[in-house]
């Protein structure tokens, strides 16, 4: 029997709605919550600059797709004759999407069902899942189109930093990353992921300016090494984001290159000022 293949992934991808429509990936959207029982699907019903316009005076909680949303989902893929599911999600170490999907997935006895933890959020999910949807056109293949999913997470790397720790403090996603009285004296992190998926202090430098130079410093020294693709995304930072993607991409390696703003449960957590990058090696 062929192969009917879905690919499926959650709304902190960051893909574009063209692009979503295009390859046609299905997204499970993540919530945005008010404290007076606003409650709002992400990217779906609230947009990143709604949240940033109540900020600081309102910040909002997030909650990822419930085991409701996730089966109805899934019953319908099957219905609609799927035989495999590639499901890609935010990292295990930020959400507890990863394992509700993987818990969901197991009540599916006649479909197969691979689910990815990225490891990661935005682009750099984003990306691994767009990669996937293209080998799926052009192969066909379940298993082509996973194993290119996860080739593409073993290389990505990711380096972002914030206006201020306070949000990622608030919204419990601090991880490894320590808010110190540096924050006084404008000693700015330069955030990256581990390998459990969580949040390091991978450099400190003093001042906003000085750590947006050093986050191309570092995209210099990977491209430097190896050609890849490259992602600059932002929360309410346009201008000093435009700025640092215009220098990364003018380097030599860079063979593909994508620009956005972060959807808004990213932002609820980085807060405004958030300039981050990733990028895949080839």
């Amino acid at each position: 029997m062929a192969e009917k293949v879905a690919i499926v992934t959650d709304s902190t991808c960051d893909l574009d709605q063209a692009t979503v429509q295009e390859y046609d990936i299905k997204v499970l959207p993540l919530k945005v919550i008010y404290s007076n029982n606003e409650e709002y699907l992400d990217r779906i019903e609230i947009s990143p600059d709604q949240i940033y316009q109540r900020m600081p005076a309102e910040i909002p909680t997030t909650s990822l797709p419930s085991p409701a949303q996730i089966m109805d989902l899934f019953k319908k893929l099957q219905a609609e004759g799927y035989t495999h599911i590639i499901s890609i999600h935010i990292s295990s170490g930020l959400s507890g999407t990863y394992n509700t999907v993987k818990t969901v997935a197991r009540e599916f006895k006649n479909m197969i069902i691979e689910v990815i933890d990225s490891k990661a959020l935005s682009m750099a999910l984003g990306i691994p899942v767009l990669e996937s949807a293209k080998t799926l056109r052009k192969t066909l293949s379940f298993q082509a189109a996973v194993d290119k999913a996860k080739d593409i997470l073993n290389n990505m790397d990711v380096y972002f930093v914030v206006g201020t720790l306070e949000y990622l403090k608030k919204g419990g996603r601090i991880g490894y990353v320590a808010g110190t009285i540096g924050e006084i004296m404008q000693i700015k992190p330069i955030i990256s992921i581990n390998k459990e998926g969580k949040y390091y202090t991978y450099d400190k430098v003093r001042g906003r300016k000085k750590s947006i130079m050093r986050l191309f410093d570092i995209a210099s020294q990977i491209l430097k090494e190896k050609s890849g693709t490259l992602a600059v995304m932002h929360g309410a930072a346009p201008e000093e984001s435009w700025e640092l993607f215009n220098k990364i991409k003018s380097l030599p390696n860079v063979n593909n290159s994508y620009f956005g703003q972060v959807g808004p449960v990213i932002g609820v957590h980085a807060g405004p000022g958030l300039i981050g990058f990733c990028i895949c090696k080839a």
